[in-house]
């Protein structure tokens, strides 16, 4: 099979590093296009990544990939979605409501944005929790007359979460989910971000629209397709999400009444026994287990534990009884934000979608 032609929009920045990274030696996909500011344009991307003085601008753990540093970057004004396969977009919300319509007209477009996260014939996809979803895909293509498609990311503290409450769904159903978000660093990004003397020695309570994002797509990626749509899952989702002084891995703290009684025992296989169904589909980033269970009450911890299998897999500790919840029962859980939660998530999406035959 010939490799999809693959751009990346928003290369230079803390998520578009992260995508050249989870495509470097790809076997599916072929990087062949950089798009970013016209700062960078006319660059190679060697270039492009550094500031006036020539430090490097690089801010992922892994270095480089040695075999875009010769692309040339191209301005958005010249970008041509028409040369390539698949599309992914790693821009700020507001410039992807202006363009990934435009390119998702004529070419799929995976995206970390939040832009579509909400339209009711766009699927919140985490391959392995709600695969059915994707046949909002040609539901989409159908209503809008496009040739392509934009399927977006969840928000990334979403995720972790979604991913863990998927087993219990299935064998025990839920009534409730309370959580509290300790959040890393890199999640707000590099501009704005968080700025050193707030964060330092401190909590930051509050993050803008994060407690209702995850509260809603929590409840549509567990939700159920119709023929009208997803109707979202019944069960109420509350939560409180703060920053903290972590530079990578979102800890999260979960509380769940369940629909019917189930020990500690059947809850801990209902996390070991997950089955996400990759073994079938063979994805290159897909990880070996998608959930991780620790009996050691000091784990998970981001700087231990958020690299698991690459840093898809979501990891989950400190597994207990709830008293104050009916058939409760709660944990604590670690996901990687920049990679399950965003580019090397958005890789995976995009490897279910060619396995469902919606690429190339």
């Amino acid at each position: 099979m010939a490799k999809l032609r693959t751009a990346v929009i928003g290369a230079t920045g803390v998520v578009g590093q992260q995508f050249l990274v989870a495509l470097s030696g790809h076997p599916w996909f072929a990087l062949e296009g950089l798009v970013a500011s016209s700062r960078s344009a006319g660059k190679p991307y060697r270039e492009a990544v550094r500031d006036g003085s020539g430090a490097l601008r690089w801010h992922v753990a892994e270095p480089p990939p040695p075999e875009f540093l010769d692309l040339p970057v191209v301005a958005l004004d010249d970008f041509n979605p028409e040369q390539y396969d698949l599309i992914f977009s790693a821009v700020e919300s507001d410039l992807a409501k202006e363009i990934e319509p435009r390119f998702g007209a004529i070419r799929p477009v995976v995206t970390t944005a939040s832009a579509f996260r909400t339209f009711d014939d766009t699927p919140l996809i985490i391959p392995g929790v709600n695969n059915d979803h994707v046949q909002l895909v040609r539901r989409q293509q159908a209503v809008r007359g496009w040739k392509g498609f934009v399927v977006p990311q969840p928000n990334c503290t979403t995720t972790g979460l979604a991913i863990t409450l998927k087993p219990l769904l299935d064998r025990f159903g839920i009534r409730l989910v309370l959580m509290t978000s300790l959040q890393a660093l890199s999640g707000a990004g590099r501009s704005p971000g968080v700025i050193g003397l707030d964060i330092l020695d401190n909590v930051i309570p509050y993050i803008p629209n994060e407690e209702e994002k995850v509260q809603r797509e929590t409840q549509k990626i567990l939700g159920v397709l119709t023929a009208e749509g997803i109707e979202p899952a019944r069960f109420a989702v509350s939560c409180t999400c703060t920053r903290v002084n972590v530079l990578d891995g979102h800890t999260e703290s979960v509380f769940v009444s369940l629909d019917r009684p189930a020990t500690l025992d059947e809850v801990k296989a209902a996390f070991r026994e997950y089955d996400a169904g990759f073994g079938s589909l063979r994805l290159p980033t897909a990880p070996p287990e998608y959930l991780v269970v620790h009996d050691d009450p000091f784990r998970p911890q981001p700087r231990l534990d958020r690299d698991t299998n690459g840093g898809m897999t979501t990891v989950v500790g400190r597994l207990r009884a709830d008293p104050a919840l009916d058939n409760g029962v709660k944990y604590v859980l670690v996901s990687h934000n920049t990679k399950m939660g965003a580019a090397r998530g958005a890789v995976l999406t995009a490897e279910f979608l060619s396995c469902q035959g919606l690429l190339g």
